[in-house]
């Protein structure tokens, strides 16, 4: 009998997963994914979607027929519970999906309460929902401008669409003539500008710094966010931020049901995982992407946390289907790199200019990095991004 390789998720981590599997054993196996949303995203454009420059069917397309097409069952439902030593999965509509091999590629969700006053003050851009509210914002501010405050909070890691969302406000200021009568604010639980949650690369705190001089953004760095009231940031310090219009990154949390599944993840509902991107206890799981617990190899003084980015959940995903399709093939898992060894690749827009962030690994240390700004960037992203979507639509995934 075949295999069965069972996915949860089906975005960036996801879809990849999935598709490389049965690209690995040209079809010999049975795959299904299981998500509770029916599209995937593009979510690195979710920064442009409040500004008006995407809607999300410019970022979004449905999952069911590209997977249909590579053979691979979609399920559109939530995973509710995992039990890892019967081997299945139970979903919100009463499924039960047994599995020879499990990719945990669920993503993130935003974790709520990281202050008082966050979700019912606050907007921010990290899941389409909350980027269409945040769209609702910005179109109230226009019409009443004043003060703005960017925030990426104590824990956060998504420091990327941080920076890329507060440039992008700055040219949109720009555009609306509002640039000398909207003081724009930066606060950030870095140590430094430009660590971005890898430690930071050579020269980073100084170029950034000087965008944000050339903008006129004051900068509030290794700092936290004590809570957020309506119209006025209180941070940890005791400094009242007062605003018009804010938008905040928090942190990001696993899902709920894998912290219960026997063990395998922390309270965060993050899957500690070895080189392989098997988890720790089990040989048949799989956790990639957003999922896979990574420890950073440093101490702040305000906590910040690791970016898990498009980049590097393709790299793992990718590594987690050969490992598979070696298990099923009768040989050993030898395909390994660890996080922190990844290739750090990432490009940040800028409104109308950017940098295009490279370096030989995610994590320090390091011997390679380097920052290059231009308006190529805002170009590289913009054409990367239709590349992207019509790569995953088209079920490519063995392209780079």
């Amino acid at each position: 009998m075949r295999k069965k390789v069972v996915v949860l998720g089906a975005n960036f981590a996801g879809m990849t997963a999935a598709l490389a599997v049965r690209h690995e054993l040209h079809g010999d196996v049975d795959v299904r994914v299981v998500s509770a949303s029916d599209h995937f995203l593009f979510n690195p454009s979710l920064i442009w979607l409040p500004f008006g420059k995407r809607d999300s069917n410019d970022i979004t397309f449905l999952v069911e027929p590209t997977l249909y097409h590579r053979g691979i069952e979609f399920i559109h439902a939530a995973a509710t519970k995992l039990d890892p030593v019967a081997k299945k999965v139970t979903t919100d509509d009463g499924r039960e999906l047994r599995y020879d091999y499990l990719v945990i590629a669920t993503g993130y969700r935003n974790k709520n309460d990281v202050v008082p006053g966050f979700r019912e003050n606050a907007n921010t851009i990290t899941t389409l929902p909350a980027a269409e509210r945040t769209a609702v914002a910005w179109r109230r501010f226009l019409d009443h401008p004043g003060d703005i405050v960017v925030a990426a909070s104590q824990g956060a890691g998504c420091f990327g669409a941080a920076y890329e969302f507060l440039f992008n406000t700055a040219h949109q200021l720009r555009k609306a003539g509002l640039h000398k009568q909207v003081k724009l604010t930066y606060v950030t639980s870095e140590p430094f500008l430009g660590h971005f949650g890898i430690g930071g690369l050579p020269h980073g705190e100084k170029l950034l710094g000087t965008f944000l001089k050339k903008e006129g953004i004051d900068a509030r760095v290794s700092v936290g966010i004590d809570h957020i009231d309506q119209g006025a940031m209180v941070l940890a310090d005791g400094e009242k931020l007062p605003f018009r219009f804010s938008m905040v990154v928090p942190p990001f949390l696993g899902q709920r049901y894998l912290s219960a599944a026997n063990g395998l993840a922390d309270e965060k509902g993050f899957v500690a995982v070895r080189d392989t991107y098997q988890t720790e206890k089990y040989d048949d799981i799989y956790a990639v992407g957003v999922a896979a617990a990574v420890e950073a190899p440093w101490h702040t003084p305000t906590p910040v946390g690791v970016p898990k980015t498009g980049f590097p959940t393709e790299t793992m995903a990718h590594i987690a289907a050969a490992n598979i399709a070696a298990q099923i093939r009768g040989e050993q898992p030898a395909h390994e790199k660890a996080f922190g060894d990844i290739r750090a690749v990432c490009v940040l827009d800028a409104g109308n200019n950017g940098v295009v962030i490279l370096a030989d690994k995610m994590l320090p240390p390091r011997k390679h990095g380097v920052l290059i700004p231009g308006p190529q960037a805002h170009l590289m992203k913009l054409g990367f991004e239709k590349y992207f979507l019509w790569k995953m639509q088209h079920g490519y995934v063995q392209l780079p």
